[in-house]
């Protein structure tokens, strides 16, 4: 018998609801350690309807996976909007580090890419990355080198963040959490890197 109060919940609040559990879920244990039936016990759902709601597991993973790359890379655009060049790549870079503050999401991103054997998958996380390029080149105007040093340094930060440096009292530790400023990727040209 379910209660009133998820009797009373929208399909769209239903969905919201599941998206964020989902979100939960997928971040620990990854696409094919989720179950959908301990999801649905968690929303008080049957996991009929979650399939219902989502088509399968996987069409909400990939949901899931777009939303958590849609704030990141909408934020990163929106902290670069009044800037260029350096100055747009230093707030894209402040702006990334405090998204990494978000466990969940930060760790849907790196089990997105863990479950990019699967092609569709793959695709998805493809199409993100294209608009994290895109974005950071558009925004920045510098050389795709420069781009792509500031991303590698992002997946590099990704992995310091999953690892929780801040809690390890050890030289590489530290050294993983030393800041990056905008001028480190002066250096980067299209003359000098090709």
């Amino acid at each position: 018998m379910k209660s009133s109060s998820v009797e009373r919940m929208s399909r769209q609040q239903r969905r919201e609801q599941l998206l964020g559990l989902a979100a939960e879920e997928f971040a620990r244990a990854g696409l094919h350690g989720t179950s959908t039936e301990a999801l649905a016990r968690r929303a008080g759902i049957t996991q009929t309807y979650v399939f219902r709601l989502f088509g399968s597991k996987k069409a909400l993973f990939v949901e899931v996976v777009r939303r958590a790359f849609d704030r990141l890379i909408d934020g990163m655009d929106q902290a670069a909007e009044q800037n260029s060049g350096r100055d747009a790549l230093a707030a894209m870079g402040e702006f990334y580090d405090r998204a990494l503050t978000d466990r969940t999401a930060l760790l849907v991103q790196l089990q997105a890419f863990a479950a990019c054997g699967d092609p569709e998958v793959r695709e998805v996380v493809r199409e993100e990355m294209d608009r994290m390029w895109t974005v950071t080149a558009e925004r920045t105007g510098l050389p795709p080198v420069a781009v792509k040093t500031f991303l590698a340094y992002g997946m590099l930060l990704n992995s310091s963040a999953a690892l929780q440096t801040d809690e390890v009292d050890a030289d590489w530790a530290r050294g993983l959490r030393t800041r990056i400023r905008a001028g480190l990727f002066d250096h980067l040209t299209e003359e000098n890197n090709q």
